[in-house]
């Protein structure tokens, strides 16, 4: 009933709405034993686990905690976090593919109003919320606060920084530490190059493609710092070198040169990051 509510404040197509309807109301199996099928039978979560189409579905019914943080925020019961100079924006919760980011001031009212609305959105939408796989973060937040608030979401206590979607969240890009993951996955695709079985454009390829494609996902994000930066063309220039890349390089700098100059067209990685959009 709950999606179905969703569905209908969404105003989506009423043919469509009976489609998905009849889907989720009607999903049956039979099992097949010692190689024949016994009767069928209903599902009693009725939507099918792995199936396609039940991810979209969650996504509709998890426009319901949207619209209640944005509900909250609207008679003050729970405070976002400001952003601009002017505070004219501010921000509640963030959605990414498989986690949602709840985002507030440090207070307890905030604290409240976050574990009221788990549990009522688990109510109304028979969602189970797992507060064991939650975690709470404080920014310039006092360790004991931050255990207090943990105990009353009875939740996980996280630290920063901490690793998402491949990228540090809450640390300084200047330090070396912080990139030194991205390094250590560099050389862990380059430990297995098997350099005299492949051919000057493999290596040539294989080289360009750790160059951009993986270091851009970092690149892009951040200001990289030298000693990073003498760390990634040291590895560059030692693998090109000990290949065929190598007997026809006299200089490092003959790799990075323009194919109309007599060079390889690899990129250059301080160049190439302070290109990117401004971190």
């Amino acid at each position: 009933m709950f999606l179905s509510e969703v569905m209908i404040k969404m105003n989506f197509p009423h043919v469509w709405y009976k489609w998905i309807l009849e889907y989720v109301t009607t999903a049956s199996t039979s099992v097949l034993v010692n190689g024949s099928p016994t009767d069928v039978f209903n599902f009693e979560r009725e939507l099918r686990q792995g199936d396609h189409l039940s991810s979209f579905l969650f996504l509709l019914a998890a426009k319901g905690l949207n619209v209640m943080m944005n509900v909250m925020m609207g008679n003050d019961i729970f405070t976002g976090y400001k952003v601009g100079e002017q505070a004219s924006l501010s921000v509640t919760h963030l959605k990414f593919p498989n986690d949602t980011f709840l985002i507030g001031e440090k207070s307890w009212a905030n604290v409240r109003a976050l574990k009221n609305v788990l549990l009522l959105f688990e109510k109304i939408s028979i969602l189970k919320v797992n507060f064991h796989k939650n975690m709470l973060f404080g920014i310039n937040v006092v360790g004991s606060w931050l255990h207090e608030a943990v105990v009353v979401m009875n939740c996980k206590h996280g630290s920063l920084p901490f690793v998402y979607l491949g990228l540090p969240i809450g640390g300084d890009p200047r330090k070396l530490l912080i990139w030194y993951p991205l390094v250590d996955h560099i050389i862990g695709r380059l430990f297995g190059w098997k350099s005299t079985n492949l051919s000057l454009g493999g290596e040539l390829n294989l080289l360009k493609f750790m160059l951009s494609s993986i270091s851009i996902y970092f690149l892009s994000f951040f200001k990289t710092p030298l000693g990073i930066i003498s760390t990634l063309d040291s590895i560059f220039f030692y693998l090109g070198a000990g290949g065929n890349l190598g007997n026809c390089l006299g200089l490092k700098g003959t790799l990075c040169l323009k194919r109309e100059n007599r060079g390889l067209g690899a990129r250059r990685l301080k160049e190439f990051n302070l290109s990117l959009p401004d971190k």
